[in-house]
């Protein structure tokens, strides 16, 4: 087909300059009858496209390739193969086409079993009006072993700000820190959070938009002061910049595929990462300024963060008699005399703290693996008093780290026949005197060369008791009136001659005197 150019000279020609169709032909060298269809059609252009696609060498592959397209299909989006993977994979089998057919296959065939497209409503927000949060899962080696971490998305939907972080799971109290983390990074919340109906979050679903959400979760939105709003089920549009931060996370940030020696590691790098992306990108709208300057300019329209929210996720436990607590398939030491009452434990995201009426009686890191012990000594010093014999043999003080000065006193007393007994005398003076008096004490007894338990404890004893004052005040009571002269000649006029006289007459009355104030 003839180009536009030609299309519209053979008009100009005809209705402007008044040719007739044989001049415009000898003019243009242009068959009779396409002058003829551009002057009565009144098109300005024509194009052709192929009715059939005769597809010569792909024929007799068509079954196969819909069949490695179908299986494609059905595999979850992070697998599925690129198309240049299955043209090879055809080629496997012994195709001897081209690439550009099987494209052209697969875009005709998609086209066809596609259904139809929905329209959407672009939104827009206000400074600090709303954030978005979900969740995404991806795939990271963490110190030599391929882990699924879960990543926590909070997006701030006015600057576009991204914020990520990476938990071993989902749980109520993974949200509850990423929550507090995010808003401590914005230095703010929004007055709105949108949400999908989680079960961390939300408990009931009932018609339209109402909701009964989880109490602790209610709790979190009264600290940060946010009116949480839940999205109808199926409806991830509803949230669609979140929804778009997870892939673009998972492209720029996951992959290749990360490797790390820890979640501390991997959620500092992600920190990182979000921040550098934030700083070299433009805004969507303001095109103006980068995502991270329009951030800066909505902070001040935040609700100002109100601190650290407790979120804890609480469940009751009772305690063996070997002064343990079972929870999430693991066992955490208490304190001894917690045994034989229950006690309340509160997990939080990197920590498990262990209370009873209100007092902590344990606090260890969390661990997220299966079946491990995970024991802290000084909560079995107390039963050690009774039972010194398993400081050798008792599973809490296998490999435990002593301070240098403790460690060198029970190196010292392993030899002697009561050395259990007197390291463990030791040891319970730290539940009372606290490890660095103790550890002091034993310093300053191998400085002087022993190491003998009553020796320690005697420093110790010696050092809890008040110093002496370095002057002492007189009562006024106690002042004397007069102070006294200090004149010797006095007693020589008061001395008695051999007959028990005075010299002087008046020295009787004199020495009455001094009598009478207490001066002799």
């Amino acid at each position: 087909m003839k180009g536009v150019d030609t299309i519209a000279r053979i008009r100009r020609e005809f209705f402007v300059r008044g040719k007739t169709i044989k001049e415009i032909v000898r003019e243009l060298h242009v068959s009779r009858n396409t002058v003829r269809k551009v002057l009565r059609s009144g098109a300005t252009e024509f194009t052709y496209e192929r009715e059939v696609q005769p597809l010569p060498k792909l024929g007799r592959w068509k079954a196969e390739l819909d069949r490695l397209l179908a299986a494609n299909e059905a595999k979850p989006a992070r697998e599925r193969l690129t198309l240049i993977r299955v043209f090879e994979a055809l080629r496997a089998l012994g195709y001897e086409g081209g690439y550009d057919a099987v494209r052209r296959y697969a875009r005709t065939r998609r086209r066809e079993t596609k259904r139809s497209i929905d329209a959407y409503i672009p939104l827009t927000f206000a400074p600090g009006e709303a954030y978005q949060f979900d969740w995404s899962h991806e795939v990271v080696l963490i110190n030599g072993t391929t882990v699924i971490v879960k990543v926590a998305h909070v997006r701030l939907c006015h600057s576009r700000m991204l914020f990520v972080r990476a938990y071993p799971r989902e749980t109520q109290e993974m949200v509850f820190d990423a929550h507090d983390r995010a808003f401590a990074f914005f230095k703010g919340a929004c007055t709105r959070g949108i949400y999908d109906n989680m079960k961390t979050a939300v408990e009931t679903i009932f018609a339209g938009k109402d909701r009964l959400y989880n109490r602790r979760f209610l709790q979190m939105c009264s600290h940060f002061l946010v009116d949480p709003v839940a999205c109808t089920p199926a409806s991830g549009w509803e949230k669609g910049q979140v929804e778009n931060q997870v892939g673009l996370v998972r492209e720029r940030f996951f992959t290749p595929r990360i490797r790390v020696k820890s979640y501390a590691e991997l959620n500092a790098w992600l920190m990182d990462q979000a921040i550098a992306y934030a700083k070299a990108h433009r805004h969507p709208e303001f095109r103006d300024r980068t995502i991270w300057q329009v951030f800066e300019a909505e902070r001040g329209s935040l609700v100002p963060y109100p601190g650290r929210f407790d979120g804890f996720h609480a469940v009751p436990a009772s305690v063996s008699k070997t002064c343990l607590v079972r929870f999430d398939n693991n066992r955490y030491s208490v304190a001894a005399s917690a045994v034989g009452r229950p006690v309340e434990i509160r997990a939080y995201a990197e920590r498990i703290e262990i209370r009873q009426d209100g007092r902590v009686v344990g606090e260890h890191p969390r661990w997220f693996g299966r079946d491990r012990t995970i024991s802290d000594p000084w909560h079995y010093v107390p039963v050690l008093a009774r039972k010194p014999g398993a400081l050798r043999n008792g599973a809490p003080f296998k490999n435990w780290v002593l301070p240098a000065g403790l460690e060198r006193v029970r190196r010292k007393l392993v030899g002697a026949a009561d050395g259990d007994r007197q390291f463990v005398d030791v040891l319970t003076a730290v539940l009372s005197d606290g490890l660095p008096a103790v550890e002091a004490a034993c310093q300053e007894a191998l400085g002087q060369g022993v190491h003998s338990a009553d020796v320690i404890l005697n420093i110790l004893a010696r050092r809890r008791e008040p110093a002496a004052p370095i002057t002492i005040a007189t009562p006024d009571a106690l002042r004397l009136r007069h102070v006294p002269a200090a004149d010797c000649a006095r007693y020589d006029r008061l001395r008695r001659p051999c007959d028990g006289t005075f010299a002087d007459p008046g020295d009787h009355e004199r020495a009455e005197a001094v009598r009478h104030e207490g001066r002799l």
